[in-house]
């Protein structure tokens, strides 16, 4: 496979001819003031990249297919079942496409995520945090009670409790998983015991319905290094393990067993999970990068960067120094990679200004220079816009919107 930096630089030649042609406004026949009725429409005739307007994210269609049949056929071989998260691209068209490719349902972060799947036609969607307020819990049992397939998970005897009351009393029946302690401190009831007798808790109740257990072993997802990352998975869901043999000793059915991650997901089959949550498959970014792969401890390749952030050079009045429309904003990070020409440095210098940086006898960028990034972190990077352009090559053959982002209405 290419080493990391075969990658980051494969296509450099084309990247740069891109980069240094120039649109010529006066001749230009693109109807700018039509661009939003025309994406509308759909009718994307003569809208490249060269005309977009930046920063905004470009989704490499053929790579995101290909991420996306690579996860199935996976799966599919090894037995393992795909619920992808979905907090990494919030966008009902790229889950209607994993589900197409045989995923069984969706997981989401938060309730907005998981109102907006459903309500979008999608079942099985998992909702990964426990209703621990009046909100959240009227809002998952008004989701049940619309879409009986969704599913929840609690890691708490008390908020057991609520939902059962709550349930109770608008005649739901919830279906509940129990949140069990996968090395990340955020959440997850202790294994062994404390996790049995809390799902046996809400298999008695006439409110809920125990499905099973999710374990999420973060940790695990960023180890460095393949025989690491696979003792780390390991190591950290060993107690789930436990867990799930007291269950079946104790007569409970363990329908789903999930967690995992685009990290570990050539490792999860193994330490006992029935189903993965990995999420940045799809589109990858440079925290993934750097892990190493099963087959090349220097690059993690299984699966393509068919994400970016594209930037226009806005100014360039100092030597071996760039400024760009890639600023805080948009979430430029020091770690981000520049697709093609990744010895550029990215850095931020202000809201809405981002730089670039070089070193003698480095190719640098000129003014109204095109570039792509690679950014660090998905999750915070899709929340900063609100659509992907969807490109083929340099034309743009469609839009999708990001929704269920943060904001009031949106949580």
């Amino acid at each position: 496979m290419n080493s990391r930096r075969q990658f980051l630089t494969a296509g450099a030649a084309g990247v740069l001819a891109a980069a240094h042609s120039r649109l010529n406004a006066s001749t230009s026949e693109f109807p700018y003031p039509e661009m939003e009725a025309r994406i509308a429409r759909r009718d994307f005739r003569g809208i490249t990249k060269d005309v977009l307007p930046t920063p905004c994210m470009v989704v490499d269609l053929d790579l995101f297919e290909q991420n996306i049949r690579r996860m199935a056929d996976h799966s599919k071989t090894v037995g393992i079942h795909v619920r992808p998260h979905v907090k990494v691209h919030k966008s009902v068209d790229v889950a209607r496409r994993q589900i197409a490719h045989g995923a069984i349902g969706l997981t989401c972060a938060t309730m907005a995520e998981a109102e907006l799947m459903s309500g979008a036609g999608i079942r099985n969607v998992l909702w990964t945090k426990q209703p621990a307020s009046r909100n959240n819990i009227l809002r998952a049992i008004s989701l049940t009670k619309r879409d009986p397939t969704f599913l929840f998970v609690v890691d708490d005897p008390l908020v057991a409790d609520w939902v059962e009351e709550a349930a109770a009393a608008n005649h739901a029946r919830c279906k509940v998983a129990v949140s069990v302690f996968a090395s990340m401190e955020r959440q997850g009831i202790e294994n062994g015991q404390p996790a049995l007798a809390l799902a046996q808790k809400v298999d008695a109740s006439k409110a809920m319905e125990f499905h099973g257990y999710m374990a999420y072993s973060g940790n695990a997802a960023h180890t460095v290094g393949f025989a690491a990352r696979r003792q780390r998975s390991a190591n950290d869901l060993a107690g789930v393990r436990e867990t799930i043999e007291l269950t079946h000793k104790a007569g409970l059915p363990v329908r789903i067993v999930s967690g995992g991650s685009t990290g570990t997901y050539n490792i999860d089959k193994e330490n006992g999970l029935t189903e993965l949550e990995a999420g940045s498959y799809v589109f990858m970014d440079t925290g993934y990068f750097k892990i190493g792969g099963k087959d090349d401890e220097a690059s993690y390749s299984d699966f393509a960067g068919a994400l970016t952030v594209l930037t226009t050079v806005d100014s360039q009045r100092h030597p071996y120094l760039a400024t760009t429309d890639y600023g805080n904003k948009a979430m430029a990070r020091p770690s981000d990679k520049v697709k093609g020409m990744p010895w550029l440095e990215v850095g931020n210098q202000g809201a809405e200004y981002g730089a670039l940086k070089w070193k003698a006898g480095e190719a640098g960028v000129k003014l109204g220079d095109r570039l792509e990034i690679y950014c660090s972190n998905l999750d915070m990077s899709t929340n900063a816009y609100d659509r992907y352009f969807v490109a083929k090559g340099d034309q743009i053959v469609d839009v999708w919107p990001i929704m269920g982002r943060g904001g009031a209405v949106q949580r």
